[in-house]
């Protein structure tokens, strides 16, 4: 009689079974990083003592690193390991980067040593874990559309989970314990993928299927142990963090001009959209980096815990904890939006990409206008949370709106040989975006650490930040016109180029 053992390794591997091995480690991947994110900054503060300006600047370059790496560990994947051994490499990485996290509460020095870990591990792992998903359904787009919605959740799923579980770790038993649960959660789903690792065994890119030469691997490996040490070298001088960011983004801009020099004009109509619609998509993350900089010390400093209802109280939240509303809303918001997309579709009034983003940003414009009247109202006392709440749920929606459709406006704009390298410089775009969002999270920089004195020196950054939200969306809606235009010519001469 066969084991049950046998039984499950014999079963055929269907495509939605590979997927469900991906899904898993991103989840667990995910809660790590978002629950390290939530506590980080606190611990900087609180713990550590460090000054706000000094600790939203680290961050800002944590994450620019962050994002600027998967353009290398892109290239890794698809090159040297292959997808799937680029992707372990990078779970592994984080989950030492967590674990060494937890040291660095003892001893300070490794703060920034762990940092270049993770950052180094996300561009390992981000870009080949969604490869994976493209290869599994290769050549079906409706299936792959679908995949894609269901790994968002995921990520949200894991996030949520951990942003609500840290803080109330770091508040009960100390940071330490926070960052051993991220690297605990993150080596539960590498034991998963170890498991289930069968059902991925026909999926990757090439070199997955390929012995591995020792020639490689070895410089592969001294050229990571190279950009740990130069990251916190970088991430422990912000004045050299700060020349990175600027060459980064100078980076940027070479790439879209060789890769527009260089289109044939047919192409050009399409680069140019991609372009307008990829920095108004950029500009989105300046405003997203205040979830875990301003927002969070503003969480910290001026907002009530207590969430109640005429006089009752329903629940708590820490500081950290109220992060856990971007993707809760997310996730509340995600099937209404799509149930939206589909009714006008059937009517024949699909939205424009640029139009989505008009009415994105106006939602960012009300999140922060709701959080200003938040500060006002707290004045040299404590702001009620549900402020908190509502402000989360617009720019949520903003998210899906904006920050949701970036990679979208590539692929549909961009030739396909082009796509990688536009792909590349848009999460690169990204890391500069929140770097910036992090300088401007300083405007409150010199808010005072006792809570007594906290909202109404945030009062002042969030009124920027609904006038530059505003401005921009009087701006994007001006340039619609342009955009209807150049999508026109863009579905002309790819018609035309394709004949």
């Amino acid at each position: 009689m066969p084991s049950a053992l046998t039984s499950i390794s014999s079963r055929p591997i269907t495509r939605s079974s590979s997927f469900a091995v991906v899904v898993a480690i991103e989840l667990w991947e995910r809660f790590g990083y978002y629950g390290m994110q939530a506590v980080l900054l606190l611990f900087m503060v609180r713990q550590l003592g460090m000054a706000d300006a000094r600790a939203n600047l680290l961050m800002g370059a944590f994450a620019a690193m962050a994002y600027a790496l998967p353009v290398v560990g892109g290239w890794v994947g698809d090159r040297v390991l292959g997808s799937r051994r680029a992707m372990l490499l990078g779970a592994t990485c984080m989950m030492g980067g967590y674990a060494a996290l937890a040291v660095a509460t003892v001893h300070v020095g490794l703060m920034t040593v762990a940092m270049a870990l993770i950052a180094t591990g996300n561009g390992f792992f981000k870009p080949n874990a969604a490869n994976l998903v493209r290869r599994i359904y290769e050549g079906d787009d409706t299936a792959l559309d679908s995949a894609f919605t269901l790994y968002y959740m995921a990520v949200n799923v894991g996030s949520t989970a951990s942003i609500l579980l840290t803080p109330l770790l770091q508040d009960h038993f100390g940071p330490a314990a926070s960052f051993a649960t991220c690297s605990a959660g993150l080596a539960f789903g590498l034991c998963v993928y170890t498991i289930l690792r069968s059902r991925l065994r026909h999926v990757g890119s090439a070199p997955d299927f390929a012995p591995l030469a020792a020639g490689p691997v070895g410089g592969l490996l001294l050229g990571m142990a190279g950009a740990i040490v130069g990251l916190h070298l970088i991430l422990d001088r912000p004045a050299v963090a700060r020349a990175c960011v600027w060459l980064a983004a100078l980076s940027v801009l070479g790439i879209w001009a060789v890769i527009y020099r260089r289109a044939v004009p047919a192409q050009r109509p399409g680069l140019r959209m991609a372009y307008m619609l990829s920095i108004q998509g950029m500009i989105y993350f300046v405003f997203y980096q205040q979830i875990v900089t301003s927002l969070t010390l503003f969480a910290l400093r001026a907002v009530r815990g207590d969430v109640t209802v005429g006089g009752v109280t329903l629940f708590h939240m820490s500081a950290g904890q109220f992060q856990a509303l971007n993707p809760i809303w997310i996730m509340v918001a995600s099937p209404i939006l799509a149930f939206i997309y589909r009714r006008l579709a059937r009517q024949g009034r699909d939205l424009p990409i640029a139009r989505k983003f008009v009415l994105g940003y106006s939602l960012v414009t009300l999140a922060f206008v709701i959080w200003w009247l938040g500060a006002l109202s707290g004045g040299a006392g404590l702001v009620s949370p549900w402020f908190m709440i509502a402000a989360y749920c617009a720019l949520a929606v903003g998210e899906l709106l904006v920050g949701g459709l970036g990679l979208a406006v590539i692929a549909r704009y961009v030739p396909a040989a082009m796509g990688g390298f536009m792909m590349g410089s848009y999460l690169l775009s990204m890391g500069v975006a929140m770097y910036v969002g992090s300088m401007v999270a300083n405007l409150a920089a010199s808010a005072p650490a006792h809570p007594a004195a906290g909202a109404e020196a945030y009062a002042g950054l969030f009124l920027t930040l609904a006038i530059a939200a505003g401005t921009i969306v009087i701006l994007f809606a001006a340039l619609l016109p342009l955009t209807r235009r150049w999508d026109r010519q863009h579905v002309r001469d790819s018609a035309l180029f394709s004949a």
